[in-house]
C-alpha cells in the first residue's frame, strides 16, 4: 500500500487524467471523486485495473461521497465548467465559485490538514474562492496555472528553435489569461538566451501563442479544453509538496507584499516542498514587467470581486 492519499476533485477529462498521471508516478492512493452517480467509480476502476501492467500497487476509489476523502494528504480540485469556443475564462466564473466553494469546504472537513491545489478555471479567482471557503493557511494552497502555460511557453520555444523542450527554461507570470507575462527576458536554452537566437519578431509571435494557448486547444476540439497537460501540471506541483522535492515553479501563490502586490493569488516562481507553498522567489522586474504583471492583478482583483467573497 502506498503512503499518500490523494484526493482528485472532479472526474471529467483533467481530474482523470490527473489520476492517471498520479498512478504513473506512484504518488499514492488516489480517489476520484465527482457528483455524477457512475462517471468516477468507472474510470476508476479502470486506472486501477491497470495496476498489473504499469506496476502500480495502490488504490484508486471513485466516489460521490466527500467522506472516502477523509484524512487526505492532498486534494486536487478540477471541477467545474470547461471552456467551449467563444467563451473566455472569466465567463465560467460565476457558475464555478459556487462548485469550488462547496468542494473546498467538503474537503477540509475531512481532511483539515491537506494540501490544497486549485485547477479549476478561471483559476486565480478559483484559488482565492477556495483559500476564503477552506480556511487553509496561504502556504498550503495553491493554484496550478504557471506550470501550464510555462510548458505551452518552452514547446514553442523549442519548436522555433528547434531543440529539446526539456532543455528550455522559460517562466510565465501573472494571471492565466490573456494578460499573463511570458518573460522574454529571463527565457533560455542550455543557458543561452532565445533573445540571442530569435528575432524578436518570432519571439512575439510565441508569446501571443502562449497567452492564447488555451483558447487554441479550445477552438480545436469544440466540446472542451485542455487536458493531457493542465493534468500532469497539477501532479507535478503535487509531487513535489509529497516529496518534499523543493522545486521551483511558477504557481497561482498568495502575495503578501512580494512585487509590491498583496492580499491576492497570482502565479510566481515558488519553492514546492513539504510545506507547501515554502517561499515566493522575488526577484526585480524591468519598468515594462512591472507594468505587465500590473495588469494581471487589476484583473484578477475584478475577478475576486466578483467572486463576492
Amino acid at each position: 500500500m502506498m503512503k499518500n492519499k490523494i484526493t482528485i476533485i472532479g472526474a471529467g477529462n483533467v481530474g482523470a487524467t490527473a489520476a492517471h498521471w498520479a498512478l504513473s508516478r506512484r504518488l499514492g492512493n488516489i480517489v476520484l471523486l465527482d457528483v455524477m452517480e457512475g462517471i468516477p467509480q468507472g474510470k476508476a476502476l479502470d486506472l486501477w485495473q491497470a495496476g498489473p501492467l504499469d506496476g502500480y500497487a495502490g488504490t484508486v476509489l471513485g466516489s460521490n461521497d466527500y467522506a472516502d476523502s477523509a484524512n487526505s494528504d492532498l486534494v486536487i480540485i478540477t471541477a467545474g465548467l470547461a471552456r467551449k469556443p467563444g467563451m473566455s475564462r472569466d465567463d465560467l466564473l460565476a457558475k464555478n465559485v459556487a462548485i469550488v466553494k462547496t468542494c473546498a469546504e467538503q474537503a477540509v472537513r475531512y481532511s483539515p490538514n491537506c494540501f490544497m491545489i486549485v485547477v479549476t478555471n478561471p483559476i486565480d479567482a478559483m484559488v482565492y474562492t477556495a483559500f476564503k471557503a477552506s480556511g487553509l493557511p496561504k502556504h498550503r494552497i495553491i493554484g496550478m496555472a504557471g506550470v501550464l502555460d510555462s510548458a505551452r511557453y518552452r514547446t514553442f520555444l523549442a519548436q522555433a528553435l528547434g531543440v529539446a523542450p526539456v532543455d528550455v527554461s522559460a517562466l510565465v507570470m501573472g494571471i492565466h489569461g490573456d494578460k499573463m507575462l511570458p518573460l522574454v527576458r529571463l527565457a533560455n536554452v542550455g543557458g543561452v538566451p532565445v533573445s540571442s537566437l530569435l528575432p524578436a519578431e518570432k519571439i512575439a509571435e510565441i508569446v501571443h501563442r502562449t497567452q492564447h494557448g488555451g483558447g487554441e486547444i479550445v477552438n480545436h476540439l469544440k466540446t472542451g479544453s485542455a487536458f493531457y497537460t493542465p493534468g500532469l501540471a497539477a501532479i507535478e506541483m503535487a509531487e513535489a509538496v509529497l516529496c518534499d522535492s523543493r522545486r521551483v515553479m511558477p504557481c497561482a501563490a498568495y502575495l503578501d507584499g512580494e512585487f509590491g502586490i498583496a492580499g491576492c493569488f497570482l502565479g510566481v516562481p515558488v519553492v514546492l516542498g513539504e510545506k507547501g507553498v515554502e517561499r515566493i522567489l522575488e526577484f526585480e522586474l524591468t519598468e515594462d514587467e512591472q507594468q505587465a504583471l500590473q495588469e494581471s492583478v487589476v484583473a484578477v482583483r475584478q475577478q475576486m470581486a466578483e467572486t463576492g467573497l
